[in-house]
């Protein structure tokens, strides 16, 4: 696959903006950029990490560009890194015509997102993700935000970007710890949405761990085009766009009391989906067989970090905190086949509980 273009409606007044995915896309930016005209300028806003990383490759792909760098993972992802950003912003004379490119992974593109929301009430958002998770979930569909200490992402707005253009040779540097948290996310797909890429994981999983270009990039765009067909759909989480949240119930309860500390996001919903389909299972929702092919899959891709010295029920009480709550009532996706799901209103605290409790949380 050389190059593919796949479209996402966003926006009112309707609009466009397209996912482009291809290797070594980033040597092209400033043609991609041109091709916007969204602008006249650009600023490139990245983590100290990447730019060690890629620094010189996005330097090349965008010459001449300022760069910003602020903090990158969960912790940093607050108000005051935002305002870090203003400050940068202000002192480049940044206006309503300056394109804010942001290469990194999900928190960095969240968190700068919000940033170019905000900023003169909107500036042209383009994203280079630089990780599974960015490239397959997190840097589509226009959710921008930053956490709150107690609750994750519960400060934000959607905020559709320009364009989304997403390089695999980013891949190739990540952490096997951080490679495979991403993994979840893509399991993810396939339980709500797609038989076929689920099918596609367990047959070619190790090739998937190994990086191969011929395995990784078929279910990069088997994700995106996912994501673009739902958020197209309903981009302001009235509907269907809910179903993305499977397994981030728990996940980010289990983010929230570690403090961000603990899990990459992709680990907290592996733990999340195993929560989900236990509940979901023991319901008689999902069959044992199907429950058995997600437990399989998710283990398969990696050891998640231990829970036994976590309470399970301060990770009940922090799903109170959800931003999928409405009205009191926390809506919670649950699997009820390999490519379905279930939107459901009634999980209890007790169901919530035996099922934390048996990935190992204590009470």
């Amino acid at each position: 696959m050389k190059s593919l273009t796949i479209p996402v409606r966003a926006g009112a007044p309707r609009r466009t903006y397209r996912i482009t995915i291809a290797q070594d896309l980033t040597a092209d930016l400033a043609a991609h950029l041109e091709s916007l005209r969204k602008g006249s300028r650009a600023i490139l806003v990245s983590s100290p990490k990447v730019w060690e990383l890629h620094g010189p490759r996005l330097a090349a792909g965008l010459p001449e560009t300022p760069c910003v760098l602020i903090p990158d993972g969960e912790r940093a992802k607050r108000l005051r890194t935002v305002n870090l950003l203003f400050d940068r912003l202000v002192s480049l004379n940044t206006d309503r015509q300056t394109t804010l490119v942001v290469a990194g992974g999900g928190v960095l593109g969240d968190l700068a997102g919000f940033a170019a929301a905000s900023y003169l009430r909107g500036i042209p958002l383009v994203h280079v993700p630089t990780t599974v998770v960015a490239q397959v979930d997190s840097a589509i569909g226009g959710k921008v935000g930053v956490n709150h200490p107690l609750g994750k992402n519960l400060i934000g707005a959607f905020y559709p970007p320009a364009a989304v253009l997403t390089d695999p040779q980013f891949l190739t540097t990540l952490s096997a710890r951080e490679f495979r948290a991403g993994l979840y996310e893509v399991i993810k797909y396939g339980v709500i949405d797609s038989p076929s890429l689920f099918e596609r994981l367990e047959s070619t999983l190790p090739a998937i761990l190994s990086r191969d270009p011929r395995a990784l990039l078929p279910i990069i765009a088997a994700c995106s085009r996912i994501k673009a067909r739902v958020v197209s759909a309903d981009e302001h989480e009235t509907g269907e766009r809910r179903i993305l949240n499977f397994g981030h119930t728990a996940g980010h309860a289990l983010e929230a009391i570690t403090e961000y500390r603990r899990f990459r996001h992709g680990e907290a919903v592996g733990h999340g989906m195993l929560a989900a389909t236990a509940i979901a299972t023991t319901r008689g929702l999902l069959s044992k067989s199907h429950s058995k092919r997600i437990v399989t899959l998710i283990e398969q891709t990696g050891t998640l970090p231990a829970l036994n010295d976590l309470s399970a029920a301060a990770c009940v009480d922090a799903t109170k905190r959800d931003k999928k709550v409405v009205r009191g009532t926390l809506h919670f996706v649950l699997p009820s086949a390999i490519g379905r799901t279930k939107i459901v209103p009634d999980v209890t605290p007790r169901e919530l509980t035996k099922a934390l409790r048996d990935l190992g949380m204590r009470a």
